[in-house]
């Protein structure tokens, strides 16, 4: 992308400086003339004499413009003795010169193929003019304003593919061009109040050669025209008011903004750009009256200007290539100036004038309000409450009260309101000035607010399993049994055969033939929930008539559950709506007294109550792009009667506050509150249930866990100013 920032340079304007007349000087205001000019070029350098008819004191106040190229030279006190106003010379980078007089002052204009430095000096009644060239390292590039792109040295005839417009984010005018390629050339420049585009050795299509009529796209820009010229394409953008430009290509697009400025009284040339932006001038001023040079810097900037008469003193400045507006404020800040700026005309006074002038300004409008005679206006409010109103042009919050800050107070100091709550009619009496501001802002806030519907969705998932695992290991013998050699027999039991059966959830059971004992001396194992999955397995000896069971158990259950509540509410644009939902649990506290004269001790059992509730609080807010932007508080309370101290439990409390921006009908999500809570139990066999690996066959493991989740889902819907039913 290349490019360009155009700047207005002087061009045909010259500017005027004068130099105070001096004793000698005045002496001879009626003799001296210019007589003669020699021109004679010395290799690359042009020698200028100028005789004239009596000596110079000092050599005459200088300047160079650098575009066009030319120096001016102010001769005070001097008429033209030529007999003629201008010369064509063509001697070297010396193309002419001009001589202007007016009234006793003659100004001798020297122009120039290029731009170049110029020394003088006095010898007799001649003044020699040195021209010398200035070197390519410093010499500034040559003009290009609103070029894009150099022509196409093959001479290809390039084309328009498209001609849009748009509206910017800031206002702005963007007329948008697609060019073919982007080669082709491209010149930009102001011809009176409209902005000329001319697309070198370029054809558009029939269908683009048309008049744009934008106007209602509110934008500087009122209409756009393309048109073919010979070769060429010339584009003609028609900006109404204040405005600057902005041009730069991208590849094969070109785009030209248009801006409106919004005027700055405190700018002596209007526009967004920082900086200086006034024609560059070159001014060697030496020991010159400030008020002439103030004159005629206005004059060069186009502006209408008043300079106070106690604006004195001298001034040497020797500056190149430098704004004019830049040349005004090095002055101010020299000589201690400044300006104020109504409508087109500027006044340029000392700040001490400026402010004492301002400040009797100031007093003498605050005498006339303290005297101006009061008026009285009555005001029928549609949609706020009068006595609100009153209150806030009284400096008084509505819903703080007269406690509040009384800066912002509206109206003046012998100014009142009356309101009607009835009626709802506001009564002001005040003077015509603050009626006028009070009127503009009663118009402006009494309109009716735009109303928000917010739905709440809260869900409260629950999440809770129970987990346990165990074996049971039974060994019985019916049939007595020696002890060692001892003779001593363990007595057996009788047995019955039958036939037992299980449920199994997911698990495998074995039902092999089970007997029903009275086991003699068998040992008491760990008992289970029978209700999860078994696993079943009897070994049996007939021959021995021994038993043996062996039984595993494991019972998972998992278990969800939701709980959903679904408010809405309906509120005004900027007012908080509030939802709850709950209970308010009891505390008793008790507290002793001692009596009086008897000494007896009393008690007093005091009730208050705190709130357990879930509650949520919005404060909508409608932006211009049409979102919604909420500050939500989302609070939940509950009492832990498992911690309570005397009967009174703890509130355990979880609150999320966030502020989000969310689409019209859209939805946002908060979460994250969890309450998660886990219990272990183990049941064993003692000493047998300790021992590695074969300890699982004597003891019983069970899990049991609880986990809840808040969900709260938030959807905002902007409802119509006027509702209707079809």
């Amino acid at each position: 992308m290349k490019m360009i920032n155009t700047m207005l340079l002087a061009a045909s304007v010259c500017l005027v400086l004068a130099t105070p007349l001096r004793a000698e000087e005045a002496a001879n205001a009626s003799s001296n003339a210019i007589e003669t000019i020699n021109v004679a070029q010395q290799g690359g350098d042009i020698a200028v004499r100028i005789d004239l008819r009596e000596p110079l004191a000092t050599p005459p106040a200088g300047f160079s413009v650098a575009n066009p190229a030319r120096v001016a030279l102010d001769f005070p006190a001097t008429v033209n003795g030529l007999g003629k106003n201008s010369q064509v010379l063509n001697e070297g980078d010396l193309r002419s010169f001009n001589v202007v007089q007016v009234g006793d002052r003659t100004r001798l204009v020297l122009n120039l193929v290029r731009n170049m430095n110029y020394s003088t000096r006095l010898d007799g009644k001649s003044l020699y003019v040195m021209l010398t060239g200035i070197n390519r390292g410093n010499e500034p590039p040559a003009q290009q304003t609103g070029r894009f792109a150099e022509e196409n040295p093959m001479n290809n005839q390039h084309a328009l593919r498209d001609v849009m417009f748009r509206r910017g984010k800031d206002g702005e005018g963007r007329v948008v061009v697609e060019l073919s390629d982007p080669g082709a050339g491209i010149d930009i420049r102001q011809q009176g109040s409209n902005l000329i585009v001319d697309f070198m050795k370029t054809a558009a299509p029939e269908h683009l050669r048309r008049r744009l009529d934008v106007t209602d796209f509110a934008t500087p820009v009122t209409s756009v025209e393309t048109r073919s010229m010979g070769d060429n394409v010339r584009m003609i953008i028609s900006p109404t008011g204040l405005w600057e430009h902005n041009a730069y290509q991208s590849d094969n697009q070109f785009i030209v903004e248009v801006k409106k400025i919004v005027e700055n009284p405190n700018k002596l040339v209007q526009g967004t750009k920082v900086g200086y932006q006034g024609p560059r001038v070159s001014i060697n001023y030496q020991n010159g009256d400030v008020r002439a040079l103030l004159r005629l810097m206005a004059e060069e900037l186009g502006l209408n200007a008043v300079i106070s008469e106690t604006v004195t003193g001298t001034t040497t400045l020797v500056l190149k290539d430098v704004p004019a507006d830049q040349v005004i404020d090095i002055i101010f800040q020299q000589k201690g100036l400044d300006m104020r700026k109504k409508g087109n005309i500027i006044m340029i006074a000392p700040r001490d004038e400026i402010a004492t002038r301002e400040k009797l300004e100031f007093e003498a409008r605050q005498q006339i309000n303290e005297l101006e005679p009061l008026q009285s206006e009555q005001f029928a409010l549609n949609y706020h409450r009068a006595d609100a109103v009153a209150k806030l042009l009284a400096g008084l919050s509505p819903l703080a009260g007269a406690g509040s800050n009384t800066a912002l107070r509206m109206l003046s100091k012998r100014g009142s309101t009356i309101s009607d709550t009835q009626s709802n009619l506001l009564f002001v009496t005040d003077i015509p000035s603050k009626l006028e501001e009070i009127r503009t802002f009663i118009k402006a806030i009494d309109v009716g607010a735009r109303q928000v519907m917010i739905e709440a969705r809260v869900v409260e998932a629950t999440d809770s399993f129970n987990r346990d695992i165990g074996v049971k290991l039974g060994f019985t013998n019916s049939k007595a049994v020696q002890i060692g050699g001892t003779g001593v027999y363990t007595a057996g039991g009788s047995m019955a055969p039958s036939t037992a059966s299980s449920s199994s959830t997911g698990g495998m059971t074995v039902t092999p033939p089970m007997l029903t004992q009275t086991p003699m001396g068998g040992v008491n194992l760990p008992s289970y929930s029978s209700t999860g999955g078994t696993l079943a397995l009897s070994l049996f000896n007939a021959a021995a008539t021994r038993i043996l069971n062996l039984e595993l158990a494991a019972l998972e259950t998992d278990g969800v559950g939701k709980i959903i509540s679904s408010p809405r509410v309906i509120t005004a644009n900027n007012i908080k709506a509030k939802i709850e939902d709950g209970t308010e649990v009891p505390y008793v506290t008790t507290q002793q007294s001692v009596g009086g004269a008897g000494g007896g001790v009393g008690t007093t059992t005091t009730v208050s109550f705190k709130s357990a509730k879930l509650s949520l609080e919005v404060t909508p807010q409608i932006t211009p792009e049409g979102t919604v932007r909420m500050a939500l508080v989302v609070k939940k309370e509950e009492p832990d009667w498992t911690r309570a101290i005397l009967q009174n439990p703890p509130i355990k409390s979880s609150v999320v506050e966030t502020d989000v921006v969310v689409e019209n009908g859209g939805t946002v999500v908060i979460g994250g509150v969890f309450v998660t809570s886990s219990q272990t139990t183990t049941e064993k066999v003692p000493l047998l249930g300790d021992i590695p690996f074969f300890g699982w066959l004597f003891k019983y493991k069970g899990d049991v866990g609880d986990r809840r989740e808040l969900l709260v889902f938030i959807t905002p819907r902007i409802l119509s100013d006027k509702l209707r039913l079809d």
